[in-house]
Order: structure tokens, then C-alpha cells, then sequence
């Protein structure tokens, strides 16, 4: 039974490691025969794209509609047409973590990059540390097991769907995800499109990103805690405790979504601050869409019977994502700062 795990925990593994290596070899070819055309041509007048082939020279001008056309290929169908052959949706969940670093690097390398080489350099290091603290929180969540299960909400929408769930799942799990991740990564594409001096308004946003990793660091690791100690308690046959009101948990019921809520409007200051106030669209489709996930999940632990009248009571007296100080039960309605 051990033995079957860990094979498929390597082969999962294999699988996530090798998924994006179309997308990455493309453009990595694209970027090779861009650059050796440099070297052999000698008026620089040519070096604009336009004498490279055409799949090229297409290329070259449309580095967003590239970027989607990549994602839809290889994440969209590729991903989907793994996930019928698994029966599972799981490795999205792991993806979500590591496309916007594949796109800042894309956005940064291609040819048409123009951009202030130290506001480009704090918004890569500030991805990495995004990225990596979300996928070390995943990974800690289904104890460093690759595709051991997928979202509940996708195993959900399975039992909802039934038969037609294998065509349904391409647009709900992948679709949506191209519309959710490209767009909150618009400021990406901003940042290494439009080269304006650095200013006061990139410290804010800075401050701002860097905040939200923390409070969602901060919160994952408590609720991880939170989790881990019931757990011992369960195997010890000991009550367990129906819910989590300590920490940052103490002044919000999701502090989570607010850390990651302030990373994406941290970004979209740096596209605001470029002229680009247009940016806000994917975070706000994304904060939206949060705010529906907030309900599913609230409704889910009221389904729990152990812990329904806690957590009401914590509906009562303890804000949904902005930290805020306690209020007093007896008002008798949720708090939906």
C-alpha cells in the first residue's frame, strides 16, 4: 500500500514537472531565433520582429494574446486531457502557485520588454516569495503528497454534474482559470511594459504586497496548527476543538483571503501607478469570486454538526476578511466587514 503511494507520488510528480514543457520550449525557441537573427543582422533597422518568420514576427507583437494562446493550449486542453485520464482536477491547484512566475519571467524576457530595471527586479522577488510561500503551504496541507486528492469544491461539482462533468470541468476548472490568473497578473505585464522611474507610489505597493504574504503566511500556519492539534486529539479520543479563534483568526473569519486579497491589490498599485489603472479588472474579478468561495466554505463548516453553533456564534461576533476587533454576540447578525 506504501509502496503504491510513494510510485504514485513520483509519477504525479513527473507528470506536474513535465506538463509545461510545450509552453516552455516554445518559447524558449521563439527567444533563440529571435536573438541569433540579431546577431546576424547588420541594420539595425530590421531588428524590430518584422524580417523573422511570420509565426515569429507574430509572436513578437503580441506578447499578452501569446501568452493566453500558451495558456489555453497548455494549460487548458493539456491539464484537462490529463485530468480524464486520472479522474482528477488536482493539478491546478498546484499550477495556480507557479503560473504567475512563468508569466512575470515571460513578460520580463520578451523582446518587447521595456521597463525600470529595479521596480522589475522587486516585483519578480516578490512573486518568487508569493509563490513560494503558497505552494509550501499546499504542499504542507496534503503532507507533500502530489495529486493525493483534488479541490473539494471540484469533487463537489462531480457529484453536481455526474456524466457530464468531463466536458463541464474544462470550462469551470480551466477556462475560468486562464480568465482569473491572467488577469490578476496584468500588473505583471505592466510593470515590464512601461519603464516610468521608480517612485514613492512602488513603496507603497511593496508595502502592500509584502504585507498580504505575511498575514496569509501567518494565518495558513495557525490554521495548519489549528488542524494538526485536533488531529492528535481525535487519534487520542479526546474532544476536539470545534473552532479556530485564536491569532489572526481572532479578528477575521478568512485572514487567509485577506493576505492574499492585499498581494493582488499590492500589485495592482504598480500597474495604477503606471498609468495602467485598468489593472484593478482581474483583481477585482478575482476578489468577487473570493467572496463566493467565502460563502461556500462558511456554509460547508455549518454543515459540520460538531461545530454549526461555534462557528454561528463566530459568525456573530468576528469580521469575514478585514481584521477587526470582536463585537458583542447578543446584536444577532454576522459581522460582514
Amino acid at each position: 500500500m506504501g509502496r503504491n503511494a510513494g510510485a504514485g507520488n513520483v509519477k504525479n510528480a513527473l507528470i506536474a514537472l513535465l506538463a509545461p514543457l510545450p509552453s516552455l520550449l516554445f518559447y524558449i525557441s521563439f527567444l533563440r531565433d529571435y536573438h541569433d537573427h540579431i546577431l546576424i543582422t547588420t541594420s539595425t533597422s530590421s531588428i524590430d520582429g518584422d524580417s523573422l518568420s511570420p509565426l515569429w514576427t507574430w509572436c513578437y507583437h503580441h506578447p499578452l494574446l501569446l501568452a493566453n494562446i500558451l495558456f489555453f493550449l497548455n494549460v487548458n486542453l493539456l491539464f484537462w486531457f490529463i485530468s480524464l485520464i486520472q479522474s482528477s482536477h488536482w493539478m491546478i491547484d498546484v499550477y495556480w502557485t507557479v503560473i504567475p512566475v512563468l508569466l512575470v519571467h515571460y513578460y520580463a524576457t520578451h523582446p518587447l520588454a521595456h521597463y525600470n530595471l529595479w521596480r522589475s527586479r522587486v516585483v519578480i522577488l516578490l512573486t518568487w516569495l508569493w509563490s513560494i510561500r503558497l505552494s509550501h503551504n499546499y504542499f504542507r496541507r496534503e503532507r507533500w503528497q502530489w495529486g493525493a486528492r483534488e479541490d473539494w469544491r471540484f469533487t463537489d461539482m462531480r457529484r453536481q454534474y455526474r456524466k457530464n462533468w468531463w466536458w463541464v470541468s474544462f470550462f469551470a476548472v480551466y477556462l475560468s482559470q486562464q480568465v482569473f490568473l491572467i488577469g490578476v497578473c496584468l500588473p505583471l505585464y505592466v510593470v515590464h511594459s512601461v519603464a516610468e522611474p521608480w517612485n514613492l507610489w512602488d513603496l507603497l505597493a511593496i508595502f502592500v504586497c509584502v504585507s498580504g504574504i505575511l498575514v496569509a503566511y501567518y494565518a495558513d500556519t495557525q490554521l495548519y496548527n489549528f488542524v494538526s492539534r485536533n488531529n492528535k486529539l481525535k487519534e487520542l479520543g479526546k474532544p476536539i476543538v470545534p473552532n479556530l479563534d485564536e491569532g489572526l483568526w481572532r479578528y477575521s473569519r478568512h485572514p487567509n483571503y485577506f493576505g492574499e486579497q492585499l498581494w493582488w491589490w499590492g500589485l495592482v498599485i504598480f500597474g495604477w501607478n503606471l498609468g495602467c489603472g485598468w489593472t484593478f479588472v482581474g483583481s477585482l474579478i478575482n476578489s468577487t469570486c473570493l467572496a463566493y468561495v467565502t460563502m461556500l466554505v462558511e456554509n460547508r463548516l455549518l454543515n459540520q454538526e460538531y461545530r454549526a453553533e461555534a462557528y454561528r456564534m463566530y459568525q456573530k461576533t468576528t469580521s469575514v476578511w478585514i481584521p477587526w476587533f470582536k463585537a458583542s454576540p447578543k446584536g444577532g447578525k454576522d459581522k460582514n466587514t
